[in-house]
C-alpha cells in the first residue's frame, strides 16, 4: 500500500503499482541496446532478413532531459528550437512587435466534430472555417485536455495537471473554489508587455481572488459559470420537478451564483451584471461575445503592444439553445449541430478580422476543446475512441486541436503528444522567455506539467517536446501515454452502476486499482478493450517506470483538492 498527500488536511490511501524494479530495468535495457545494435531478429522458423524502421517522433527509447527542478523533462531538438527562435526574431523585426496568440476554446466537443478529423459534413454539422484553418496549419491528432471542463481551463492557464492545481472538477451553483489569485498564462503575458482579453465561458471561480481581472486579465466578458446552471432548472422540459414548482424555482432563483453576462476590468473589484441569462437571452451569448472578441481584435490593430485573447464558446455544452440564425441550420438539425456550425462561423468572423486588420501573419491561433463529447445528454458530439467527458478513456480527453499561424506553420499533421498544459509554456516562449525561463513567473514550490511546445509548432517539421502524456481522474494518477502504448492504472467503467440510459463519464465507478499491467497499442486499439500489457512486456516495463517517475514528482510536490468529488 502507498500513502501520498491529496490536500492539507487530507491524505488517501489505496493500492497502485510498484514499477521500482522497473526503472533498473530500463535503463539496462537501454544499455542493451548500445551493445547490441546488430541484434539477430526473426522467429522460430529462421532469421529475418527485414531491418526494420525508426520513425521520428518516437521517443520509448529515449530518456528525457531535466532542465528545471519543478518542470516536466523534455524531449531537446536543439536544431528546431534554434529554426523557431529565428523565425520569431525575424516576425519582431517585421512587425516591430512581438506575436499576438488567440485561443479559441469550444466546450465538450468530440475529437471527430469537425471535418479536419473525418466529422463535419460526414456527421450533419459541416465545419468549412475549422477544416480551411487546420488544413493550412498543424493539426495535432494526440492533444489532451482534462477529464471535464474547469479543471482542463485551469490547465491551460496555470500549466499544471489537475493533480497540481486541485480542480479536479467543476464548481457548481456558488460552489467556493477557484483561481484564488493564481499566477496565469495571462498574468505572465501582462509582464511580459501583453494586453490580454478574456471573453466567453469562465468556469474558474465566483469568488474574488478567481475572478478574471484579479488574474491576469485587463477586460473580461462572459459569464462567470455554464450554460446548464442557467436554463436547466427554468425548462418546463427538461426540468418540469423546478420548473413547475414555484418554490423550488425561487430556491434556484436565490441561490449565490451569478445569474448575469458580466463584465469585468482590471483594477475594479467585483463584476458588473450586464444581463441575466435566461432561456431568452441565452440564444445570443454566443453572437454577443463574437461582436466582443472582433471589436477587440480590430482596435489592437492600432495598437502597438501584442495582444493575448482567451475566447471561450458556449456551444456546444448542453443546454443548446443555438441562435436564431442558426436553428436547423446543421444538416444534421440538431441543437448541438447547429451549435457547432454557428461556432465555426465565429471562428471565421475572427480571422477575418486578423486579415483585414493585417494582424493574420503575426498572430497564433490555437483550436481546442476543453474535453471530449459528454455522454449523459444527448445530443452530443462524436469521437472514434472509447470513453466520453468525465474520463479518462481517449474518448473523454483526447481533443479535437489545431495551430494555425499564416506563413510560419506549415501545414501537416502530428500525432506527437501535446497537453494543453503545453500551452501555458508554449505563450510564454513565444513572447519571449522560452524553456525553463518559464520558471521565473512562478513559486518554486509549483510544479509545471506543461512543456514549451514553440518549436513543435513553429519549426518546418518540428517534433513534439514531450516524451510522454500524464492521465489523471479525479484524485488519482491514472495512467501515462508514451508513443503508441497507453499504460492505466485507474480506469473508469461508464455502465458499472445504471444498466439503462445514456451512461457515461459521470455516471460510471471509479476502479482505483487495475492488474497492474493493463496497456493497450491505441494505434492498433483505439477503442482500448484489447490488452497486451503481458504480450508486450519490454513496452510496459518502460510505460512503468515513466508511472513511477511522475509519482515520484506527486512526493515532491504533493497533489492537492480544492474542488474535488467529497472526502475519501
Amino acid at each position: 500500500m502507498a500513502t501520498y498527500a491529496i490536500g492539507p488536511t487530507e491524505r488517501q490511501t489505496r493500492s497502485k503499482p510498484c514499477w521500482l524494479p522497473f526503472v533498473f530495468l530500463f535503463g539496462l535495457f537501454s544499455q542493451c541496446l548500445t551493445w547490441a545494435a546488430d541484434i539477430t531478429r526473426g522467429s522460430a522458423t529462421g532469421q529475418a532478413s527485414a531491418t526494420g524502421y525508426d520513425h521520428p517522433g518516437q521517443y520509448l527509447h529515449v530518456l528525457p532531459t531535466k532542465i528545471a527542478d519543478n518542470m516536466e523533462p523534455v524531449i531537446v531538438h536543439a536544431q528546431q528550437d534554434q529554426q523557431a527562435r529565428q523565425k520569431l526574431a525575424a516576425l519582431q523585426k517585421r512587425f516591430g512587435k512581438k506575436p499576438n496568440i488567440l485561443i479559441f476554446v469550444m466546450d465538450d466537443v468530440g475529437w471527430m466534430d469537425p471535418g479536419f478529423n473525418g466529422g463535419g459534413e460526414a456527421i450533419g454539422n459541416p465545419t468549412p472555417t475549422m477544416d480551411r484553418l487546420a488544413q493550412a496549419g498543424l493539426i495535432l491528432t494526440s492533444a489532451y485536455s482534462t477529464p471535464s471542463c474547469t479543471p482542463t481551463r485551469a490547465t491551460i492557464h496555470l500549466g499544471q495537471n489537475p493533480l497540481h492545481h486541485g480542480l479536479l472538477r467543476p464548481p457548481m451553483y456558488g460552489e467556493s473554489g477557484g483561481l484564488d489569485g493564481a499566477v496565469t498564462v495571462a498574468s505572465v503575458l501582462q509582464k511580459q508587455g501583453y494586453v490580454t482579453q478574456g471573453v466567453g465561458k469562465w468556469h474558474m471561480g465566483e469568488n474574488e481572488g478567481s475572478l478574471p481581472q484579479n488574474v491576469g486579465y485587463d477586460d473580461y466578458y462572459g459569464f462567470l459559470g455554464v450554460s446548464d446552471m442557467y436554463t436547466e432548472w427554468r425548462d418546463v422540459y427538461f426540468n418540469p420537478e423546478f420548473a413547475l414548482s414555484p418554490s423550488r424555482f425561487a430556491m434556484m432563483e436565490k441561490l449565490p451564483f451569478n445569474h448575469n453576462n458580466v463584465h469585468c476590468a482590471k483594477g475594479k473589484p467585483g463584476v458588473e451584471n450586464v444581463y441575466e441569462i435566461n432561456l431568452t437571452t441565452i440564444p445570443d451569448l454566443d453572437q454577443d461575445w463574437a461582436q466582443y472578441s472582433d471589436k477587440f481584435i480590430r482596435k489592437m490593430a492600432e495598437d502597438e503592444r501584442p495582444w493575448f485573447l482567451y475566447h471561450s464558446t458556449r456551444a456546444a455544452h448542453f443546454d443548446n439553445y443555438p441562435n436564431d440564425k442558426y436553428a436547423g441550420k446543421s444538416p444534421a438539425r440538431t441543437t448541438y449541430s447547429d451549435s457547432i456550425v454557428e461556432a465555426d462561423d465565429i471562428l471565421d468572423r475572427l480571422v477575418r478580422a486578423l486579415e483585414e486588420t493585417g494582424q493574420l501573419e503575426n498572430t497564433l491561433v490555437v483550436f481546442t476543446s476543453d474535453n471530449g463529447p459528454e455522454g449523459e445528454i444527448p445530443p452530443h458530439g462524436r469521437t472514434p475512441f472509447r470513453g466520453h467527458k468525465g474520463s479518462s478513456w481517449e474518448g473523454g480527453v483526447r481533443v479535437p486541436t489545431f495551430a494555425y499561424w499564416r506563413g510560419t506553420i506549415a501545414p501537416r499533421r502530428s500525432d506527437g503528444l501535446f497537453d494543453l498544459a503545453d500551452l501555458f509554456n508554449t505563450c510564454i516562449s513565444i513572447a519571449g522567455a522560452p524553456g525553463a525561463e518559464a520558471t521565473q513567473f512562478v513559486p518554486a514550490d509549483r510544479y509545471i506539467d506543461g512543456i514549451d511546445q514553440a518549436s513543435f509548432l513553429i519549426a518546418d517539421g518540428g517534433l513534439s517536446n514531450r516524451r510522454s502524456r500524464i492521465y489523471t481522474l479525479n484524485a488519482h494518477l491514472a495512467g501515462v501515454r508514451i508513443d503508441e502504448f497507453k499504460l492505466s492504472a485507474v480506469i473508469q467503467l461508464e455502465q458499472a452502476i445504471f444498466p439503462r440510459g445514456y451512461s457515461a463519464g459521470f455516471s460510471g465507478a471509479i476502479v482505483p486499482e487495475t492488474g497492474g499491467v493493463t496497456m493497450v497499442n491505441l494505434y492498433t486499439d483505439p477503442k482500448e478493450d484489447v490488452n497486451l500489457g503481458i504480450r508486450h512486456i519490454p513496452a510496459t516495463v518502460v510505460l512503468g517506470a515513466e508511472y513511477e517517475r511522475y509519482a515520484e514528482v506527486l512526493k515532491r510536490f504533493p497533489p492537492r483538492v480544492k474542488v474535488g468529488f467529497g472526502a475519501k
